[in-house]
């Protein structure tokens, strides 16, 4: 096997790593697994582990972004909306069974760079209406689920431009290893370590239960953000309905919560680009009035970013606020990952689209009407993160009755 120079057990312990501390396979579960062909090496390591850690079967989907991007250039209009039933069916049916679900990413940031927007809407459409029942299940952790990531060749050298290909590979495989806490003795002591920590956060600002957080910074950030009555900060590892406590991100060092998407008043201002659907997106800011965007702007990737407000009435409204110290591990590494998966564990962020239903207290038992007016965004086809965190960002709590305390000062933890 070829991975640019890294140990070969330390790969495997990655994917061990994935098996059993990201969606903790059970004994005779199913095991979904979204995989980029040219991942094939990793993934196959993920099929191994899956089945020793007693994997009923293990269901490969195999992706690849070349293809995609042909699919998108070539395919009309009414090809794109129509998505096949037996896909549909496929997914539902797997999360019926209570499968655990393993993405893996890593691809060409800017993939899809230049093809139409509107194709990607009418396909994305298409793709929520035929599997709401299988993308519910998810956002309300109905099923244990995780995200990790392998690098792509485009992706490392996106990251490290100067260094040649296989120099770029290795060191954003580097980068990776020590965000997943691989590396430094025991990975799967270290990561209930930190998820003991990211507990005790939760613990403080559930009992401060803040209606609303105000954001302040001198790149133009000045916005205050409501709570929903009972929010629940959840970070770290989750309790799927099937009683299978399972970690949704690896890496992840944020907390976050259910913002009320009727209340959003100012400006945030975005302190990492945006990926967005292989389309970058930097140096935006966005205009609050009650609680939905009024007005937006870009130095870069505009008309993607337009694209995305312009989705659905949810894509306008905020379904996330995410808490993570500029001086979390991987923000340290000082390092732009053009990536979510990485990029929001770097600096505090939002979600412009759904909200997750399990942030509110009975929220997972809610219908999405109830979810609307207890304030939660319950309908959108996009549930989209963008950083905003800098190294002054000042987060001030507000309680009921007006009292304030100051939970980050110049990016951190204000010793609370």
């Amino acid at each position: 096997m070829s991975f640019y120079g890294m140990k070969e057990e330390q790969i495997r312990e990655y994917a061990r790593l994935v098996v059993r501390t990201g969606v903790n396979v059970q004994q005779g579960q199913y095991v979904v697994v979204n995989c980029p062909a040219e991942h094939y090496e990793f993934g196959r390591l993920v099929i191994e582990e899956a089945y020793e850690a007693g994997a009923k079967e293990v269901v490969m989907r195999w992706g690849d972004s070349v293809e995609m991007r042909q699919y998108y250039l070539h395919a009309s209009d009414e090809t794109l909306a129509e998505f096949p039933q037996w896909k549909a069916d496929s997914l539902n049916y797997y999360s019926r069974q209570g499968a655990g679900w393993i993405s893996i990413g890593g691809s060409d940031p800017e993939a899809l760079k230049g093809v139409n927007p509107m194709k990607m809407r009418i396909r994305q459409a298409a793709s929520e209406k035929a599997t709401e029942e299988h993308s519910k299940r998810l956002m309300a952790s109905e099923i244990p689920w995780t995200v990790a990531a392998v690098p792509q060749k485009q992706w490392a050298k996106k990251v490290f431009p100067d260094l040649p290909e296989e120099e770029a590979m290795a060191s954003l495989w580097k980068l990776i290893l020590q965000a997943v806490r691989i590396g430094n003795g025991d990975a799967v002591a270290a990561w209930a370590d930190h998820d003991s920590f990211l507990k005790k956060k939760c613990k403080m600002l559930n009992d401060h239960a803040f209606v609303k957080l105000h954001y302040e910074n001198s790149i133009g950030t000045d916005f205050t953000v409501g709570l929903v009555r009972g929010h629940i900060w959840e970070g770290g590892s989750e309790t799927a309905g099937t009683g299978t406590v399972f970690e949704a991100n690896m890496p992840t060092e944020e907390i976050f919560t259910m913002p009320d998407c009727r209340v959003a008043e100012g400006t945030l201002v975005s302190a990492l680009p945006l990926s967005y659907r292989g389309n970058l997106i930097r140096n935006f800011r966005l205009t609050f009035h009650e609680g939905q965007v009024v007005d937006y702007s870009a130095e870069e990737g505009y008309e993607t970013l337009k694209s995305l407000i312009d989705t659905d009435e949810g894509s306008k409204r905020l379904g996330e606020v995410a808490l993570v110290p500029y001086s979390s591990p991987i923000s340290q590494m000082k390092t732009l990952f053009y990536n979510t998966l990485f990029d929001e564990n770097a600096s505090c962020h939002f979600a412009l689209g759904e909200c997750y239903p399990t942030t509110i207290r009975g929220g997972a038992k809610m219908s999405e009407e109830e979810l609307k007016a207890a304030g939660g965004n319950a309908t959108s086809m996009n549930h989209v993160d963008f950083m905003v965190g800098t190294a002054d960002l000042k987060i001030t709590g507000i309680h009921e009755d007006g009292s304030e305390v100051v939970l980050f000062e110049n990016g951190d933890w204000a010793g609370v």
